[in-house]
């Protein structure tokens, strides 16, 4: 069963269009016990939404899970492949307003930066209709 994710990271780091030059990389630097828990829950062929964390505050690309190595007991080792961009990015701002993500642990707890979504919000953000 496919699951579905968002990803936060800081644009200056390593942005989506960083992700599509190299056009797979490992999901490292991830330390919050929760997130790396959402991390060992990911599968090949799992759906991301890659999203700018800073200035941005956006969705801005998507994504999809290569491999998953759990080998490492603290950290798995989660490769992932750079998909399309979102054409109409969804802003931070706009994710508030929509009820889809009212009791989303985006807004819930905005400092998670790997997010279990629900194939409906998944949908929204990548088809830029939110």
């Amino acid at each position: 069963m496919t699951m579905y994710y968002l990803l936060k990271t800081e644009p200056e780091v390593y942005s989506f269009e960083d992700l599509k030059r190299d056009r797979e990389t490992t999901w490292d630097g991830v330390t919050n016990a929760q997130a790396v828990k959402n991390l060992r829950e990911m599968h090949k062929g799992d759906k991301l939404v890659i999203y700018h964390t800073g200035e941005e505050r956006r969705a801005v690309g998507a994504a999809r899970v290569v491999s998953v190595d759990a080998t490492d007991p603290k950290v798995p080792l989660v490769r992932i492949a750079a998909g399309k961009a979102i054409s109409n990015p969804a802003a931070l701002a706009d994710i508030k307003q929509s009820a889809l993500f009212s009791d989303s642990p985006l807004l819930r707890q905005g400092r998670l930066s790997v997010v279990p979504l629900t194939e409906p919000q998944y949908e929204a953000l990548v088809s830029g209709e939110l």
